[in-house]
């Protein structure tokens, strides 16, 4: 973890100015709500819309000449093939994302407008990153895993720097878990600058790759209903690296119900005007639940992400 953390130290600086140094803002409204400082990490207004350009620019900035040459593979069903297309763009990197057939036509044109190829597979996000990684070997491509990269891990990493450099006082920080990445970073540094911070991992409870997982003490397969966190949907690869760090670095665990996500994606319309993808509504939906315990003391929650098809956004929030 040492390693990582250095890496994480290294990226806070090198992937500035592509990547914002986004706000930390106190929710007046659901601190006022819930008898504690609730404070918004707002990566939903990162550039491409989520936390994923972080990883994606700090990938990039470290390829060798021979890697940007011949371009690089990955698998997204939006957000990291998004990012890494951006990320790319600049440095005249080709790229190449497998998708399900089943991603949101607008994210998959939006990875098509930032340069990038989409293939579509039939399957899951998971059977999207098996495609990928056999074309990458097939191809003598780099395959750019979305969360199984410790580059990519020390990209998402410097949102828990960020959060340390406004607010080393936390007691608690509320993170949204798909493949790993994102808590695995955040937690890694928040961990080595703040150990009295819990680490709480967020699921929803219609997709439990990791969590199950991390009960199982190995990765395993789970099958997974709909959800609106499609960000964090889909399995976890055999072997990632993202496993052993999760288990060094999350405290606790907690999963909502589809209820409790479209209850706080409504709400935080309501309080502080911000529209939020189901992933985000993950993390602050565990938050509010859990406020009881932490009347009085300082909590923060990743809004992950705002991609989110405007249609189904308001059918999430229209009163149930």
């Amino acid at each position: 973890m040492d390693s990582l953390i250095r890496q994480i130290v290294d990226a806070h600086t090198a992937i500035r100015p592509q990547v914002r140094v986004t706000p930390l803002e106190l929710s007046a409204p659901l601190s006022l709500m819930n008898g504690c400082e609730i404070f918004l990490k707002c990566e939903h207004i990162q550039r491409t819309g989520s936390f994923k350009f972080r990883g994606a620019v700090n990938k990039i900035r470290l390829l060798n000449d021979s890697e940007r040459k011949s371009g690089v593979i990955t698998a997204s069903t939006g957000n990291h093939g998004q990012a890494l297309a951006l990320a790319a763009r600049s440095s005249g990197v080709p790229v190449t994302v497998y998708a399900p057939a089943t991603a949101a036509k607008v994210k998959l044109e939006a990875m098509r407008t930032f340069g990038a190829r989409v293939e579509l597979v039939e399957g899951d996000a998971l059977a999207a990153e098996k495609a990928a990684a056999e074309q990458a070997a097939e191809q003598g491509k780099l395959f750019v895993s979305p969360y199984n990269d410790i580059d990519i891990i020390a990209g998402q990493g410097t949102v828990g720097a960020e959060l340390y450099d406004r607010a080393p006082d936390l007691d608690a920080v509320f993170v949204s878990v798909g493949g790993g990445g994102l808590i695995s970073g955040v937690g890694s540094i928040m961990k080595k600058l703040s150990p009295k911070t819990q680490i709480i991992g967020c699921w929803p409870e219609n997709a439990t790759a990791m969590y199950s997982s991390l009960q199982a003490g190995k990765i395993i397969d789970v099958p997974e209903c709909d959800t609106l966190s499609d960000g964090t949907a889909g399995g976890v690869e055999p072997g990632s690296v993202t496993f052993p760090l999760c288990q060094q670095v999350i405290d606790r665990c907690e999963l909502v119900s589809e209820q409790e996500i479209r209850r706080a994606m409504r709400l935080l319309a309501s309080t502080d005007r911000w529209m939020i993808e189901g992933a985000a509504g993950v993390a602050l939906a565990a938050a509010l639940r859990l406020t009881p315990e932490f009347k009085g003391r300082k909590i923060a929650v990743v809004l992950c992400g705002r991609n989110i098809v405007l249609e189904k956004y308001l059918q999430a929030i229209a009163e149930q």
